[in-house]
């Protein structure tokens, strides 16, 4: 019961810091473009608390803590996904009541590179929050650097097949410097049947391997039953952490960032080709499960209450980094609902002089929506299957 309730309160915790930069980045930008907000509100459903500023903005922490939106004047209208039939309509109906020159303030009356600023800066504020993130751990904590050093290989593995023996230096992987043996765990593990070139240093010589990663399923800690790439190699190896000075630490984390993205991309590319299973989809509790199993284990073993809490606010700073920009690359995805979607519909009106019919883009908002709660109920199932949930209920009845 205890584990649980950390799961739930981690996860409540790091996804309203993901989704309030998030928002927030819609809001600064629709600010900084001059357009008027009703609500900015943390989590859906009743509001347990609101207020409102200056401004006029009602500010409100709501009940259901699982995501949030920013809500522009005039959104409440059904022009919310407006053609140019509705958009007269809606300019009449202002330029009545409030006058022509209050247009300019109003969402869907702004140029649509200001629109499309506005609905890309959600993404962008999840990715510069990451890279802030690791900029800070690179100058307190420093990257974990290690020589790689083959310690064993397992009989009949794709690392023997490929010619590895122990002693064996990893160097590089596809060309790409090794710098820890996290590096070449990450790397592998999306990388099931595909061949990947090693540069191994076996004595005084730089040997080229080429290996192809076997697909294994194996119990995680953490993430439960995952199938992954498995080389089937031992690796050690003295490591050390090297930070960064201040001067380097954001174009550092910018390239991590980066990699993030490249590597969520390829991992994605692969799912939608058939390459990799579709049961390795997570979901919302598959983010608690990992954000309460981070957060227990920063506090099992700490010798006192100062290392408990650094070990605490470092995990679960890497774990709202991780999810950032996670988040900030599934809302760039070209899906009506999504950020991504929005600016698919700028760009047709950028090159059409004129948005989308409105029966049109309703008709792609709802079939949005369908295939967004489609995958969030396909992701669930595939976590309680990875945590075996399903054999723990069914335990409780033989």
């Amino acid at each position: 019961m205890i584990g649980l309730l950390i799961a739930i309160v981690s996860m409540v915790i790091v996804l309203s810091v993901v989704v309030t930069v998030h928002e927030l980045g819609h809001y600064w930008a629709a600010r900084a473009c001059g357009v008027a907000i009703d609500r900015f509100s943390i989590g859906f459903g009743a509001p347990l608390v609101s207020w409102r500023d200056k401004r006029g903005v009602e500010w409100r922490i709501a009940s259901i803590p699982l995501g949030g939106y920013v809500r522009f004047s005039g959104d409440e209208n059904a022009a919310s996904v407006p053609d140019q039939n509705d958009l007269d309509a809606m300019k009449r109906e202002i330029a009545d009541r409030e006058g022509a020159a209050a247009l300019k303030q109003y969402f869907h009356f702004k140029p649509v590179w200001q629109r499309a600023i506005i609905a890309a800066a959600g993404p962008v504020a999840n990715f510069i929050l990451a890279i802030l993130v690791f900029a800070v751990m690179q100058v307190t904590i420093g990257d974990l650097k290690t020589q790689v050093i083959v310690q064993a290989v397992e009989p009949r593995s794709a690392a023997e097949v490929a010619g590895f023996k122990p002693a064996d230096v990893i160097v590089k992987m596809d060309g790409k410097a090794v710098e820890s043996y996290r590096d070449v765990s990450a790397y592998v593990s999306l990388r099931a049947k595909l061949p990947v070139q090693f540069t191994v240093q076996r004595a005084q010589q730089m040997v080229e391997l080429t290996a192809t990663p076997t697909l294994v399923e194996q119990k995680d800690e953490i993430a439960g039953r995952v199938k992954v790439g498995r080389l089937g190699v031992s690796l050690g190896g003295r490591g050390y952490f090297e930070r960064s000075s201040v001067w380097m630490a954001i174009p550092r984390a910018t390239a991590q960032v980066w990699d993030m993205l490249k590597t969520i991309g390829f991992y994605l590319g692969r799912l939608v080709t058939g390459q990799l299973p579709a049961d390795q989809i997570s979901g919302i509790i598959g983010i608690g499960k990992t954000a309460g199993a981070v957060t227990q284990a920063s506090v099992e073993g700490a010798p006192d209450v100062k290392t408990m809490i650094i070990r605490t606010v470092a995990s679960q700073a890497i774990l709202i980094a991780s999810l950032s920009v996670s988040i900030g690359f599934m809302n760039l995805l070209p899906i009506p609902v999504l950020d991504g979607g929005h600016l698919l519909l700028y760009a047709y009106e950028a090159v059409f002089r004129r948005p989308l019919r409105a029966d049109f883009q309703a008709a792609g908002f709802r079939a949005g929506l369908a295939l967004i709660l489609c995958f969030m109920l396909f992701a669930a199932w595939n976590d309680l299957n990875r945590y075996d949930v399903f054999k723990f209920i069914g335990g409780l009845f033989t």
